[in-house]
């Protein structure tokens, strides 16, 4: 790509409504090339149908003493944001880092978040039981606003491994729902209070209320085979979620003994 900057970004707009229809780059005279299209492309139709209504395309140039690289990113910006109203063909250079279109009403990974590798604490009690996550492919935590949030900050494709208290890791698994109260959850669609009635304590309170993660196990183990080696650092605490960026022995550990490959399942 060129570094030096007398690239431009041009836009042509029709004079009969004033509405923008092409965006592109260039230099020198590159703007003009449109105006002697006569190919049956969307562009050259439009500027074809302007001219039979006697008049001439708008064309102005939009940022100018660009460098190649930043026109084109420009260019891409333009088209991402107008693209349902412009006649170009192809979504530009960089498209692939913009985010699709029509999804703004809902989280987007790589945009809105990056999945990430967790320690999740099990926090076995009178309604949660290991045996039952694993069996049903779940995770939860609740009780109260504090675990009701750690928990809710789980999103699809998170991976976390599992840790239950006085054993060690039981699990590696992927998020593969966002967390929803215990009695709006359905497994082989029936209700998972059916299935795990002691669940249901609370179940009519937002606030404490189970709240529970569908996921898929990658791989998980009854508890007496649980993984952990005594005073050695391995990473463990009483929240009920915590990231474990900072905590390379404790990932190394993990990857041996679950023989899984982090990069690979984050990617």
């Amino acid at each position: 790509m060129s570094l030096v900057s007398d690239y431009y970004v041009y836009v042509y707009i029709d004079p009969r409504n004033y509405e923008e229809f092409y965006y592109g780059k260039g230099c020198g005279s590159r703007k003009d090339i449109h105006l002697v299209d006569a190919g049956k492309s969307r562009k050259a139709l439009r500027i074809a149908d302007i001219r039979s209504a006697g008049c001439e395309p708008i064309v102005r140039v939009i940022a100018r003493g660009l460098t190649e690289d930043q026109a084109l990113l420009v260019e891409a910006t333009l088209l991402w944001k107008l693209r349902k109203f412009t006649t170009n063909e192809v979504a530009g250079h960089f498209s692939d880092s913009f985010r699709p279109h029509d999804t703004f009403h809902r989280d987007l990974p790589g945009f809105d978040f990056q999945n990430r590798l967790y320690y999740f604490n099990v926090g076995e009690c009178h309604r949660r039981n290991w045996d039952e996550c694993r069996r049903y492919n779940f995770i939860s935590a609740g009780g109260g606003i504090r675990w009701r949030d750690a928990i809710s900050g789980f999103h699809p494709g998170d991976v976390f491994a599992a840790y239950l208290k006085g054993h060690g890791y039981v699990g590696i698994g992927r998020i593969r729902t966002k967390p929803q109260p215990a009695n709006q959850i359905l497994i082989q669609g029936k209700p998972l209070l059916t299935l795990c009635p002691q669940m249901a304590l609370d179940s009519d309170s937002a606030e404490k209320s189970e709240y529970v993660a569908i996921v898929d196990w990658i791989k998980s183990l009854p508890r007496e085979k649980a993984q952990m080696k005594r005073k050695s650092g391995i990473y463990t605490t009483t929240h009920v979620r915590a990231s474990l960026d900072g905590q390379p022995d404790t990932v190394a550990f993990l990857g041996e003994a679950f023989d899984v490959n982090f990069n690979d399942i984050l990617a």
